[in-house]
């Protein structure tokens, strides 16, 4: 059988099993939540065991937990009861028939539907000196002792619980359309002649860690010279949930030393890659979700689906590329004088499809 992950609570009662942490959003649907719970009843005093799946926004350090602030945000929640057992089940997938041999009779099958409105699992990279988890939006599966699924009253012992968190991912498509292109001309005070750009990039999408070949037209019909050409990416990152929240970003920024003189032109591509290892040091950067400590990367751009709710995501993420010349009059006085021409490409960033994974629809 394939790698299982387990939690067992503190006091050994209960124990949570999964198959797997990382859920797959196909934009129409997205992978069931599919595990198991093994409970030993005898430690119960007739309490019953629940457990629940919750997508969280977390905009605060587990500080502010200690002096009375909630510094988490249920986005969705649900609960199932499952001991004593209820109600009818939905059929057991084979790894919970797998698991249900080994736990015996002791072993009993849980099943969630994430909706397809909810955001993917994202973060706010912290700042190095910042301590507890980061901001962001995760999603947790937990299991339980209580009377109650969800009495304010009741006070659940840590003891009787287990956790395990887990990842709302989204891949990119199995096609991707032909990428953008921008152009713009620009004249100068005191002369009629332009000096013309056209930027484009060969794809809409690109994955995490790959070059990025940006193409670049210029004609210069001035007699000013254009000193460098300078190219950004930049990160837009959209907090919906806790205030209206907008800031941009720039993970890439790279400045390349070709001269173009009047009436004259340039054709040229030049490759650029974002990476995450990079901008380390750039606190509120959004980062993919990430389970532990382990690896992560810049956090893909938010696919939206037509008439999906934005107020749901919690946090939207989109990138473009920026292109600028730097444009100098000449002469003594040419660094003075300077002006820019610039034009914007969207881009796309997200993981490739594994093999085993469905292609879902780009919009």
């Amino acid at each position: 059988m394939a790698k299982i992950y387990k939690k067992t609570s503190g006091n050994g009662s209960i124990a949570l099993y999964l198959g797997k942490r990382d859920f797959v959003d196909h934009v129409e649907t997205v992978d069931i939540v599919d595990g198991v719970i093994k409970v030993d009843p005898a430690e119960l005093e007739g309490r019953k065991v629940w457990v629940y799946l919750a997508c969280s926004f977390r905009y605060g350090s587990d500080d502010l937990d200690l002096i009375g602030m909630n510094y988490r945000k249920d986005i969705w929640i649900q609960r199932q009861q499952i001991y004593p057992v209820v109600g009818t089940k939905p059929a057991n997938t084979p790894m919970q028939e797998a698991l249900l041999k080994k736990c015996e009779d002791q072993g009993h099958a849980f099943t969630f539907n994430i909706d397809t409105n909810l955001p993917c699992s994202v973060g706010l990279q912290p700042a190095p000196e910042d301590v507890g988890k980061a901001c962001g939006v995760d999603y947790e599966v937990k299991a339980y002792i209580a009377n109650e699924a969800d009495d304010p009253d009741e006070k659940i012992n840590k003891k009787d619980t287990c956790r395990l968190i887990i990842r709302k991912i989204q891949f990119a498509p199995g096609t991707i359309p032909a990428g953008p292109q921008a152009d713009i001309s620009k004249n100068f005070m005191m002369s009629d002649k332009l000096v013309h750009l056209e930027a484009s990039i060969e794809k809409e999408l690109y994955f995490h860690g790959d070059p990025i070949p940006v193409k670049v037209k210029i004609n210069n019909e001035t007699a000013k010279v254009v000193k460098k050409i300078k190219i950004t990416i930049d990160q837009t990152t959209e907090v919906l949930l806790y205030q209206a929240d907008k800031y941009t970003k720039t993970v890439l920024n790279e400045e390349f030393a070709e001269e173009v003189k009047g009436e004259s032109t340039l054709e040229k591509t030049f490759t650029v890659i974002p990476l995450l290892s990079n901008n380390k040091e750039k606190r509120g950067l959004a980062v993919d979700g990430r389970l532990k400590d382990e690896d992560t990367n810049l956090a893909s751009t938010t696919l939206i689906r037509p008439g999906m709710d934005k107020g749901m995501q919690g946090i939207l993420v989109a990138y473009k590329i920026k292109v600028n010349l730097l444009v100098s009059s000449g002469g003594l006085l040419g660094g003075l004088t300077a002006s820019d021409v610039g034009v914007e490409l969207p881009l796309v960033l997200m993981s490739p499809k594994p093999a085993d994974v469905t292609d879902i629809k780009f919009e």
